[in-house]
Formats: structure tokens, sequence, C-alpha cells
């Protein structure tokens, strides 16, 4: 038996005890239950012995939550906090301190998982149809889905829709030249993968003579310019084409919407609404479209359904365009939403309603007409007099001395070629208008020059149509009342706070409060992602300590943190094996050899670079079947780019032939994508970059504790060995180091940031600060060790489909429940809704295997709550064999019914062939601390063919009940 586990210093045990839930009494007798005689006995079972790492992992002393916190306080302090009026998308914004507090802050919302099972999600559900009915009054578009990735991101995801969707079938799109130039850099990146050709011109000028598929417009642009679009959107109808508006959501509050100017989809980003600039994200951008393009939208889609009892409740629709479905027929990668962002932003929109909102646009415009007022009495000229927030400014060569008196006032502008741009927000004050006039050489007082401002929104441009109608918006004006509402809605949703969420693949595990805390600070969350980088040193000191980190703890030789999820993080990473083979005068290398366990969205990121997939067998244990894989490879030799594996495999079984996989592709030419997905099995255990993977994705919002926040925000950073290190991602605003000297062959940018959602990087930063490489190594086994007790406790039960030739799993275990839906009926819907009767979030369904059950403990579960899992698991196996043995038909039975809620066990006229307490307090469930779900078993089918995706008048909820 191994002795406890003693860190390095004490300062460990503070934190690494706490993250990790058994104690070392429960993994003594865990370890008896699996029949292993220690934990690295139990390691050496399950992880062939090629791969272990061989010295341990060492990545410097722990720190106490008290010390750590100490050292984010001396980072946050080398970061600069000016007064950014740089605009280009980004804005500050009021978050206000009860949703920073209730939301952002409160870990029913941030520890929530993405609302695939709807019964126990109806809280952040509501809060997301909000969303989308926000997004699409505004936009005045049809529908909206629940939120994207960044607005860069958006725009090349409705480049793709209007390429997949419109009449015309050339393969040009028109990019307006006043689009934010990371926009257009990542549309580069998207368009030349799949031979898109992108015109960039003035719509007024170059659009007539284009011949294209779609264009995108920018609303206002991006120097502050308000203009008519109308023209230019009627010249892409006349081709076929498809015109897209990426506007801001704030100016639509006083400009006519994308959808009265004609447009056919509209993007942005909802940041300013309430959600910190956080040197470049998390933010939830948006995208909404007309009614005829709604099964072509990407992401998820929040739709109104019915449940058992014909009540309204939400759900997510048309789910099979999700890529673990599709595969490689998906048409987009977006696997992770800025779910908690739009929550963020509707709550804004909530506690604002429309005429708070009109209001904040209103002084921001008003402050932005008193600045241009001043500008002309200093003798400046605007480049435009039409705007609504933003004034790009003609300085010549007065340029530098203006942002050298900018600086002196803590300000930046953005800075161009002989002008400067000026973007007011919500937090301008008349003080910092005065101080842009100082900088321009002015000195004058604000309520003098504001008595003959003038506005400047276009008359013919100024909005006329209702937003924000519904009753939700007009609600909750007070505190008290939105304080009340969001308690409303957490209580409606089960999430980490209250019980296990053992979904495999997805690795829910301890937030812990004090990774949370940093983010939130003003030296964080208020830094411009295009801030000189002087005034961010306490970022760029975290970002190169986190790189050598992950480097440490993958093998790998550089590191990108670009990526905002886990599929940009593929996207990059197959981007850089393109470019690659495209330097080495091989671009012809263009196949994917995928294996069929391997996560679904891999298939959707080869398509998405233009790769072709090809699809690799695996054996009846799970593992590659290097025979098929050999094969293949060899068919495909010349044209072989790269196989992508999941490893462990998403089977839940360390492959016993990793080396000998890795070594067949190298063979051929190819490289090696493993998807470092689950990663959390290896970390100190045995690093990718040893032994053949040329690059890996590493899910930080999985292995490294940012939450998952409903489905969002998540980032996925690339590590790569060093031969590719020059194909990182490059960014217009700021290169990544590794691609200095050689920028001729790195990638575009796959975000509209060049470090991502830089923000959320400070909670993987001090977990592994307060974990360090004893407690991360102790992490992963505690890990294995879980899902090997869950393994060993159900498979009498529910059969365990998958294990490695000494019968060990790895972190996370496939159940099979398949063999019962022809002994009783039962199928894995029917037990993953009676799960909610027991209090627990079901596990993963039907993925990789259809009908079994993926199920991942994580190493912070405690043992008392694994055997709460599996006990209601057993009493579950119970029940059906109730059924098998004629006591119920399974039409009759708990399970059919399943989940039961608070109108079952106060339902006047009891009829069922079980007893209210069989039903509604199954076995061993306490009645003191029950949940109860909101609604019955919601109804997918009528949610599909009757798809309501916005806020309906309130009379149709009624009708809905009928």
């Amino acid at each position: 038996m191994n002795a406890p586990f003693k860190p390095t210093n004490e300062a460990a045990t503070n934190f690494a005890r706490r993250h990790i839930g058994p104690s070392p009494r429960d993994i003594a007798a865990m370890l008896e239950t699996v029949g292993a005689k220690s934990l690295d006995a139990l390691m050496a079972e399950t992880l062939p012995s090629s791969i272990r790492q061989k010295t341990p992992l060492d990545l410097g002393l722990a720190l106490s939550e008290t010390e750590a916190l100490a050292h984010m306080r001396e980072l946050a302090s080398q970061n600069q906090v000016f007064t950014s009026l740089i605009g280009q998308g980004y804005s500050g914004t009021i978050l206000p301190a009860v949703i920073q507090r209730n939301i952002l802050e409160n870990p029913a919302w941030y520890t929530a998982y993405t609302p695939y099972q709807p019964e126990i999600s109806q809280g952040r559900l509501e809060a997301l149809f909000n969303f989308q009915t926000m997004i699409c009054d505004l936009a005045g578009l049809d529908v909206a889905n629940a939120s994207l990735l960044d607005e860069a991101t958006a725009a090349a995801e409705a480049m793709a829709l209007a390429e997949r969707a419109a009449q015309a079938k050339t393969k040009s799109f028109f990019v307006d030249a006043e689009v934010h130039p990371q926009t257009l850099a990542v549309l580069r990146t998207r368009a030349e993968p799949l031979g898109w050709n992108l015109i960039v011109g003035d719509p007024a000028v170059d659009l007539e003579r284009a011949d294209v598929f779609g264009g995108l417009l920018q609303y206002p642009d991006t120097s502050g310019a308000v203009r008519d679009l109308k023209p230019a959107i009627a010249s892409l109808h006349a081709k076929g084409a498809l015109a897209i508006v990426a506007a801001d959501l704030l100016a639509l509050t006083l400009l006519a919407s994308p959808g009265e100017l004609g447009a056919d989809i509209a993007i942005g980003s909802a940041q300013r609404f309430g959600v910190p600039m956080g040197y470049g994200g998390p933010h939830a951008a948006y995208m909404a479209v007309r009614d005829a393009l709604k099964r072509s939208l990407p992401g998820r889609i929040v739709g109104l359904s019915v449940d058992s009892r014909g009540e309204p409740a939400y759900r997510l629709a048309l789910q099979t365009r999700e890529q673990h479905i599709r595969r490689e027929k998906a048409t987009s990668n977006i696997c992770t939403a800025q779910v908690l962002l739009a929550v963020i932003a509707s709550m804004y929109a909530v506690y604002h309603g429309p005429e708070g909102l009109t209001e904040i646009a209103r002084r921001v415009h008003r402050r932005t007409a008193v600045l241009a007022a001043g500008l002309r009495k200093l003798g400046f000229a605007l480049k435009s007099e039409a705007f609504f927030d933003t004034v790009t400014v003609d300085v010549g060569g007065r340029r530098d001395e203006i942002v050298a008196r900018a600086f002196a006032e803590k300000l930046n502008l953005r800075i161009g070629e002989g002008t400067l741009g000026i973007a007011l927000d919500e937090t301008t004050t008349p003080a910092t208008v005065e101080a842009v006039w100082r900088a321009f050489g002015g000195a004058l007082a604000y309520a003098d020059i504001e008595a003959s401002a003038r506005e400047a929104l276009p008359a013919e441009l100024k909005r006329a149509s209702a937003f924000l109608t519904h009753p939700v918006f007009h609600a909750h004006r007070s505190e008290t009342e939105l304080l009340r509402y969001m308690r409303k809605l957490s209580d409606r949703d089960l999430a980490l706070d209250r019980a296990m969420i053992p979904l495999g693949s997805c690795t829910m595990k301890l937030n812990a409060t004090s990774e949370m805390i940093p983010l939130t600070w003003p030296e964080f969350g208020n830094l411009h992602p295009f801030a000189p980088r002087a005034q961010a040193a306490g970022y760029h000191a975290l970002f190169a300590r986190l790189e050598q980190w992950l480097c440490d703890i993958t093998g790998y030789d550089a590191i990108s943190l670009q990526p905002n999820s886990g599929a940009q993080g593929e996207y990059a990473g197959l981007l850089a094996i393109r470019g690659y083979h495209a330097a080495r005068g091989e671009p012809h290398r263009n196949v994917c050899l995928i294996p069929s366990s391997a996560h679904g969205t891999n298939p959707a990121s080869a398509s998405m670079v233009g790769m072709t997939v090809v699809v690799v067998a695996c054996d009846k244990r799970g593992d590659v079947d290097v025979n098929d894989l050999r094969a293949k490879v060899e068919q495909h030799s010349k044209n072989l780019a790269a196989v992508m594996i999941t490893y462990p495999s998403t089977h839940g079984v360390f492959e016993e032939h990793i080396r000998e996989i890795c070594d067949i592709v190298h063979s051929h030419g190819g490289q090696v994508y493993l998807d470092g997905a689950n990663m959390n099995a290896q970390v100190g255990l045995s690093r990718p970059g040893d032994y053949g993977a040329d690059v890996s994705h590493l899910n930080l919002h999985k292995t490294f504790c940012i939450p998952h926040g409903g489905g969002g925000p998540g980032m996925g950073p690339i590590g790569v060995k060093a031969h590719l290190a020059p194909f990182l991602p490059g960014h217009p605003a700021n290169c990544h180091p590794a691609t200095e000297g050689a920028t001729p062959h790195a990638v575009g940018p796959v975000s509209a940031a060049p470090f991502g959602s830089a923000s959320i990087l400070t909670i993987s930063y001090i977990y592994i600060l307060m974990m360090s490489g004893d407690g991360l190594t102790r992490a992963t086994e505690i890990a294995i060790l879980n899902a090997n007790y869950i393994a060993t406790k159900l498979d009498a039960h529910f059969p365990v489909l998958y294990r490695n030739a000494r019968g060990r799993v790895a972190h996370e275990c496939i159940v099979d429940p398949r063999p019962l839906k022809n002994s009783s009926g039962v199928t894995v819907d029917d037990i993953a809704k009676r799960l909610i009767d027991y209090g627990f979030h079901a596990p993963t369904m039907s993925f990789p295997v259809p009908g079994t059950l993926m199920i991942e403990p994580t190493e912070s579960e405690s043992k008392a709550e694994l055997d709460r899992f599996c006990d209601a698991m057993i009493a579950i196996r119970r029940e059906i064999a109730e059924i098998e043995q004629g006591r119920w038909k399974v039409e009759a039975s708990p399970l059919r019914h399943a989940p039961h809620t608070v109108h079952d066990i106060a339902d006047d006229a009891w009829s069922r062939a079980y007893s209210r307490a069989e039903g509604c307090f199954p076995a061993g469930t306490s009645r003191t601390d029950k949940y109860w779900c909101p609604v019955g078993r919601v109804d997918n089918v009528y949610g599909d063919r009757n798809l309501v995706c916005s806020c309906p008048p309130v009379e149709a909820y009624a009708q809905a009940a009928e």
C-alpha cells in the first residue's frame, strides 16, 4: 500500500488535499475494492510501460491558497489599467455588481454543464432563450443561436454558412475593407484551406463588379462611420449572394437593425453588455439569421418545447448538427459556445431593459458628439461626420506627440497611419473627454462644448422599430427583483455545486474558489487586447510561465495560447500540420485518418481545413485496429497528412500500441495529432511529446479547471514539437514569439484576440501554481482510481464495455445497458432521466457507442459521492429487474415516467402502477435535500417540429400547453 500523499512542502497539502476528493483512508479502501496493491501498481496496470514518464513532474514548490493569491496580486500589479479608447470591437463596460456576484462568481452558474439534459437545465436554458430573444430583436432577424466564440470566428462561421446556402456558386467572398482587422485576418485563415477567395474593398465601389457568394459589412464600421448599407445589400442579393452585417449591439438600440436593412445574417459581440474586456475574452459572440437559414445555423439553439404534461419546457433544438453525430459531415466545429458570458449579457439586458439600454447608448453617443465638436474646435478633421461612439481623426505628422500626451493622461487611442481613432463607451465620463482634448493640445471644458454639439446619427438610419418587448425585459428593474429572478433560475438547474456530474469526455471537476478570484480583478478584467504590450507585463509573465509549465507537462517544445476553445485548438493544430506539409513542398498531403473511437469534433475540424477524412476501425477492446491503420496508411501514403487520435481513447482505454501507431504514421510522412481532451489521465504519468505525438490541443476547461459555465467558456491552446512551432497561429496585433523570424510560415489567427480568452488563463495558472507537479500527478492517479472503482462496483449490474489487457480502464468507463432494452424495453434515455430522481446528472449518453453510458468521475469526487452514484445506478438496475420480472410494463414503470416533479407528488389523481414514494423518493434519496427538476420529460420531437427560439408573446405559452 502507498504511503499517504506527501507533497514537497506543507503548502501543497493545503490545496491538493482539498482538490482531491478521496481521503488517504478512502484511497486504501478503494484500492482494495479494485484489487490493486497500491496506486503505483494500479498505474502500472493501466498505462503501457512504454509510455510512462521516467522522471517526476517538477514544476517547483506548490503555493498555499493565501500565497498563490498574493502572487496573483503581484502579477496583477504589473499590469497598467489605462482607459482604452481603442474600440475595434472591444469596449469598456459596467458589469452590475448583482450580476457579477450572482452569475459570474456563483458556482450554481459557472459549474453547470452544457444543457444536453434539458429537464435539469431549465434555468440556464431560459437565460439563453432570453439571450436569443435579445439578439433577434436587436438584429431584426428571425432566429439566433445561443452564442459563438468571438466576433471574428462568428464572421468566419457566417461566411461558411453563406457558401453552403447562397444561390451563387462562385468561390469568392466580399469583405468590407472597413471590417475590424482581426476579423479580416480570421476570415483569411478560414478561407484559404477551403479554396475560397476574399475580395476586400469598398462596398460602394468594388462590390458591383465582384462575383461572390456572400459579403460581410461592418455597421458602424471599424473607423466609426455609420453608412447606409442598403445599396450594398441589394447588390449582393442581385448576385444570388447572402448579405452579412457585423453590428454593434448597443448601436442597434439607436440605429436601424440589420434585418431592416435587408441583411440575411447578423453577427457580432455581446461583450459590451456587461462583460469585461479581459485582454481579449471570454466574450459571447452572436449570430442571427432569417428563418429560411435556421437549419444551417451553426452552434446551439435553445428552443421551446413541451414536457410530458404539456407544459412549456426549454431544450437544445436541432441537436443532430452537433459534431458527435455528424462527424465528418459537420459543417462547423463550435463545440464550445460562450454560455456563461451569454447569460451575463442577457441578464444585463434584463436588468436595463430597452429603455435602459437606449439611455446608455444615447449617453455614449452624446459624449462622442461632444468629443467630436471639441476636436473640430481644435482644428482637427474627422474621417466621417456620421458616427455612433467612435471617431477617426486625421492628425498627419502630429500623431506621435498626441499619442505621447495621451499616454501621459493614461489613455490608449487607436493608432493608424496619420490617424487616431477614439472609441467611447458607457464608462466614459466628461473628464475622460476633457483628457482626450488635452492630448490633442487643447484645454476645453466639457460643459462649454456640450451646449453646441450636434447629433451625428443619420436621420434615415435611426431606429423606429421596438425591441425587447417581452415582459422578461421589463419585470426586473430593481436589484431585489433581479436577484430573485437569477436565484429562481439557478434553483431550476443541477450543477456541480449540488452533485457529481459523471460525464465521460468532459471532466466536470472542482473549480476551486481561489482559482476563480483573480479574473474579476480590474488589473486582469479591464485590459484591452490591443493595448500596448508594456501595459500587460503581468499577463505576459503569466503567459510565459504557463506556456513553460504546459511544455513540461506535455513534452512539447512550444505552446500557442490563442485558441479559445478545444475545437479551435484542433483547428489550429491541423492548420499547423497543413502549413508544415506545404512548406516542405507537399501541399497535396490532405488525408486525415481518424479512428472511429475519436472525439466527434475531430472529423469536423479536419473537414474545416480542407482535409479528406478516412475512418480507421477499432477492435473489440476499443483499441485502434493497427492492421486496419497500417492498410489505410499504405493506401494513402502519398497523400497522408495526419492521424487524429484521442488518448486515452474515448472508449476509456490507454492504447497499448500508441508508439507503434505514431511510428507507422511517421514512416509514411504523416503527422500525429493527439487529441489532448483526455490529458487529465496523463498529467505526471506520460507526455505525448515523448511517445511520438507532434501536436495536441489541451482543454484547459477540463484538465486545468476552467469551469464549463453551462457550455463555455473554454480554452484549447496547442502544444507542438519544434518542427511545427513556426506554424503556430499568428495575429495582426501580436505575433506569438515562436513565430518571430518565421512569419512567412505562420498560419493566420484562429481567434479574434492574440491570446484568446486571456482572463480565464488566470484560473489554470493558479491551479497549477497551487498543485505543482506532485499534486497534479496525484490528481491523475486518483482520477484513474475513481474510474476503476466505479467500473468495479457497476460491472455486475451494467457490464463495462472496454478494458485493457489487464482489466483496467483509464479515467472513464463505458457501461453497456443495451441488452436491457431487449429484456425489459428500458432505454439509455430512461436510465438517464431516472438518475435525475436520484439527484444526479446523467453520464454521457450514446457516445462514442450508441445506447451506452460513458462515466467519468474525476479526482475531485469523494468516495462517499462515488458510492452514492453507484448505489443509484444499482437501485435503477433493481427497478429494471422488476420490469423483467413482470411487476410493471416498461411504459408504466418509474423509469419511463422519470423524471418526477412536484406536480407528480401533488397530483390528486395518482393512478400509476407504483406508489408516489417509489416514483418521487427512490431508495436511498434524501427527502430533506431532494432536488426537484422543474419540468417532466421534454418532448424532443415536438420541439424540432415546432421550432420556437425566441420569446413569443405571453399568450403563446398558454396555447403551447393546450
